[in-house]
């Protein structure tokens, strides 16, 4: 999840939505990316996602399924805003996560 999360920042990284929409590499190789997250995010358990309440996991854990099953409706707006407003939190609350896991 942390190599997804870090892989999103530097490819989007001085990006615009228009660069975005326009480069069919950078648009699925991002997409692929929040797939990632969103499977990996499915095997976190209750008790560890808890303790960070202010990500919407429900959320992120069915973004892949949007992704995958209705990627005709998708739109770019939309998931570009998952890239540069819903990522930075995520990377926080990993970051924290993966603090209290190699403390123990």
């Amino acid at each position: 999840m942390n190599a997804a999360i870090l892989g999103i920042q530097a490819a989007a990284a001085g990006k615009t939505l228009e660069d975005y929409s326009s480069d069919w590499m950078l648009r699925h190789a991002l997409q692929r990316a929040i797939e990632i997250i969103s499977e990996a995010s499915r095997s976190l358990p209750e008790d560890v996602r808890a303790t960070q309440p202010e990500i919407p996991w429900p959320r992120v854990r069915t973004i892949g399924n949007v992704i995958r099953h209705e990627y005709h409706g998708l739109s770019d707006t939309i998931l570009w805003g998952v890239i540069i407003d819903e990522i930075p939190p995520l990377k926080r609350a990993v970051s924290a996560l993966l603090e209290q896991h190699s403390a123990e």
